[in-house]
């Protein structure tokens, strides 16, 4: 009889303690030499990482593939499944704009997509504007940001991040001898846009810290670049973009509590940016140009789920506002978009979303809406204004996108686009559900659950409770051709819409920020033990699942009732949360201060963050299997931020569950670039659950 081959071993990581001083406060870090300090230069170039680092990262990265080495069979599998599920010769609904409409699609086999334009009309006389393929031959990145071209549709633009770091290039096309036109502009964000009148390129830029501090213009064909704005505030996002009219160019300027917008008349793009209104801390504010005036969502005067006012093009401060749609609570009124003869709103309510339409003759309103428990419905962008046709979207976790073509005046719609899925999928099959779970202070969280109505309630099923709430930013109920590959194996999927998302409005995000940040996390536990509860699966089959901020969740969820779950998945977590915060060389340190608090100013909010920031509050306890992911280019959540929590998870957990770290040393925040190589890490992360549930490192 053969020995068995001997379990992986974990790496031994060293401590170097460094004791932190701040605000007559002490906290010792065991892992701060994770860092490397010239981490600027690593996002460019992965190989300048300090060698001790990168040795560390590597005997990681061999462990966790070793400790996993069982589900490789699995994940190939899975991968498979997914990528069944992808339409490999998709392409994109055409945008009509002029002569032309405006497509993307995929060749067989594309990692990336060809961005292309065609006759309007016709089905032939394609031109390929960008081959992202072959943008991205022999490089180990290859992500275009935006594309646009210009309104006499001569020339196209594109910029590519080539590293994962969100540090953009921005190229300029000539379509009739499809050449580039000028020096490509280095060091930008991923947006920029021509001027209406095509003859100028607007962009912001990144400074050192990776943060947006300018806004220039260059002639669109090449040439000088002025500068057009400076930022001061570097606690400030910016960007540039365009109207719906196309009557003026805007920058904007904010944080999650401030904004200010900066117009330019489109019929001199070369004037200095107007200020709209002041910015004032605590109003929020966005504007369209519709109807001979402007149009303005805003949350002044206490209106925390925003309201619309309206006000003169010559008087634009905030005094001359004049509210037309009202506030009322627990009514977000998301977003505005303008046609030129009529409104486009979109509200949610309840973690759910219906559009509503003005016709600017009368202002008569009718809404657009689905009577379903969850869904998601969107407004999809028009490259024309003077147009009756507005496109959206419809989805849900059991149905599959659709694309329609809503006519404003005849009040119909047009089917133009289901997705497809080759390998088949009979929405029939499952049930979704929309639950409430009741909060530690009464409150009732949203929860949305997809399952095969095959599977009963009797807490024998894996479940997967998955969770982000920050920013504002909802989850939306939609379809996942991901997310199948563990509902069709008698998982369920629970979707959470907790406090710090805007699911049930900006008054939920608001209570989910700052000193009621902990309010995302009890929510999290209250979903958890309310589907527990309910027989949609127990602690010892349950796995938690969040990124970024969701990977905070996950980190302060775990430290909090590390006996619900079965297996963690963090992805790109954020979780050295008062490190980060009290780092302000880091690209979103100072812009987030609104969110989370400064830490080196306010001695409550350096406090509070302490009482749930997730690598400090580590302690010995019985923590389930771990698994943390990252990216060596991201400059989102740095490297170290999973790195240094994996580490000390590792030296203080009591279970013998393992932890597991893995870096993506060629990718930033987002993953692996190209559609089939992100969906082979969505696999490992997911069989990475079928393992923890089924304790796969005991067999």
């Amino acid at each position: 009889m053969s020995a068995s081959p001997a379990k992986p071993t974990p790496p031994v990581v060293k401590k170097e303690p460094k004791v932190i001083e701040q605000l007559g406060r002490k906290r010792t870090d065991d892992y701060a030499w994770m860092k490397d300090d010239n981490w600027q230069a690593v996002l460019r170039d992965p190989s300048l990482i300090k060698a001790d680092v990168k040795a560390h990262l590597t005997e990681e990265n061999a462990y966790t593939k070793a400790m996993l080495a069982s589900t490789v069979e699995l994940q190939g599998k899975m991968f498979e499944e997914m990528k069944g599920r992808i339409k490999e010769d998709d392409s994109s609904v055409p945008a009509p704009d002029g002569p032309w409409e405006y497509y993307s699609r995929f060749n067989v086999g594309g990692q990336h997509p060809l961005y292309c334009r065609r006759p309007r009309g016709k089905t032939d006389g394609e031109q390929i504007l960008l081959d992202a393929d072959a943008l991205a031959k022999g490089k180990a990145y290859s992500e275009v940001g935006t594309t646009a071209h210009t309104a006499d549709h001569k020339l196209f633009g594109y910029s590519e991040d080539q590293q994962g770091s969100e540090f953009y290039k921005i190229f300029v096309k000539d379509l009739e001898s499809g050449q580039l036109l000028g020096t490509p502009i280095e060091g930008a964000y991923g947006d920029f846009i021509f001027s209406p009148d095509g003859q100028w390129l607007f962009w912001t830029n990144r400074d050192k810290e990776g943060r947006p501090d300018k806004i220039f213009r260059r002639p669109a064909r090449g040439g000088e670049a002025t500068l057009v704005y400076e930022e001061k505030d570097d606690g400030m996002f910016m960007g540039v973009g365009t109207m719906s009219s196309d009557a003026f160019i805007s920058i904007g300027i904010g944080n999650q509590e401030t904004s200010e917008l900066r117009l330019i008349p489109a019929a001199t793009p070369t004037a200095e940016p107007k200020v709209f209104a002041a910015r004032k801390v605590g109003t929020l504010y966005d504007v369209e140009h519709w109807d001979d005036k402007f149009v303005i969502r805003t949350n002044a005067g206490d209106a925390v789920d925003f309201k619309l006012c309206t006000t003169p093009l010559d008087k634009t401060e905030a005094a001359n506002w004049k509210d037309w749609i009202g506030h009322e609570a627990g009514r977000f009124i998301v977003g505005i978009g303008a046609f030129k003869d009529y409104l486009v709103r979109v509200e949610r309510v309840n973690a759910n979303n219906r559009i509503v339409i003005t016709n600017r003759a009368d202002k008569a309103e009718h809404p657009i809406a689905v009577d379903e428990e969850a869904y998601a419905l969107g407004v999809e962008g028009s490259l024309e204004f003077d147009t009756k046709v507005m496109r959206y979207t419809y989805t849900s976790p059991s149905t599959p996108r659709q694309w329609f073509d809503y006519d404003m005046a005849k009040r119909t719609r047009t089917l133009r686009k289901t997705q497809e899925i080759p390998s088949g999928h009979d929405a029939s099959k499952y049930e979704v559900k929309r639950l409430y779970a009741k909060a530690s202070d009464g409150a009732q969280v949203p929860i949305t659950v997809l399952k095969l109505k095959s599977v009963k309630l009797d807490g024998k099923a894996p479940l997967l409770v998955y969770g982000y709430g920050s920013y504002g930013i909802p989850q939306e109920p939609g379809f996942s051709i991901r997310n199948l590959s563990l509902v069709d194996r008698g998982w369920v999927w629970a979707t959470t819409h907790i406090r710090g998302g805007s699911d049930k409005g900006w008054g939920w995000f608001q209570e989910g920020r700052k000193f009621k940040k902990k309010n995302t996390f009890t929510d999290f536990i209250a979903c958890t033990q309310h589907l527990q509860k309910a027989g949609y699966g127990s602690p010892a089959k349950t796995v938690a699942y969040g990124g970024s901020a969701g990977g905070l969740l996950m980190g302060a969820v775990v430290n909090e009732r590390p006996d619900l779950y079965a297996g963690i998945i963090a992805a790109v977590p954020f979780v050295d949360v008062i490190n980060t915060m009290s780092d302000t060389s880091l690209p979103l340190t100072p812009p987030e201060w609104p969110e989370w608090g400064n830490p080196i100013e306010d001695p409550a909010a350096y406090d509070y963050m302490m009482s749930y920031s997730p690598y400090d509050n580590v302690t010995k306890k019985p923590y389930p299997a771990v698994l943390a992911t990252g990216g060596l280019s991201d400059p989102r959540v740095t490297y170290w931020e999973p790195e240094k929590w994996a580490a000390k998870l590792r030296d203080n957990t009591t279970s013998g569950n393992p932890v597991l770290l893995k870096i993506n040393m060629e990718a930033g925040h987002g993953g692996a670039s190209g559609r089939y190589d992100f969906l082979k890490e969505i696999a490992f992360d997911y069989a990475f659950a079928i393992w923890a549930v089924e304790k796969g490192w005991t067999k």
